[in-house]
């Protein structure tokens, strides 16, 4: 059973969210901290401009209702949304914050992956902490 669990969350249509919770119950010891993750993929400089001024505060709002959404299905479970490159963000969390879990969805890999590596992939080869992929 574990105590701290991070659970990367992709509103990716590709990985099941519920999956990853599903573990999270599972493997949570009694009064278990689990917080769920999301990481915004930060927007080009040359494309910011294009964007309207309040899209990225209603984006954040959205998904951070969405996660705090997701999170009360869980005890002791909060939401935390953060910007920044999704697979070395998760473990910069996860240095700062240190889980004795990550869960994470990981969808069927293309020749992308092959290429350039999948988000998973990059949390399993660097994490310090055991982590469990769903698929």
């Amino acid at each position: 059973m574990y105590h701290n669990i991070l659970v990367p969350i992709s509103f990716d249509p590709e990985r099941d969210v519920n999956g990853p919770l599903k573990v999270a119950r599972l493997l949570s010891a009694p009064g278990a901290r689990v917080t769920l993750l999301h990481v915004i993929e930060q927007v080009p400089a040359y494309a910011i401009s294009y964007i309207p001024a309040d899209f990225m505060a209603d984006t954040r709002s959205a998904l951070q209702a969405e996660l705090d959404g997701l999170a009360q299905t869980l005890p002791n479970a909060e939401g935390v949304l953060i910007e920044g490159h999704s697979g070395r963000t998760i473990l910069d969390w996860a240095e700062q914050n240190r889980p004795d879990l990550i869960i994470l969805a990981s969808h069927r890999p293309s020749m992308q992956d092959l290429l350039w590596g999948s988000t998973s992939g990059h949390v399993v080869r660097h994490a310090a902490c055991a982590v469990h992929v769903v698929r």
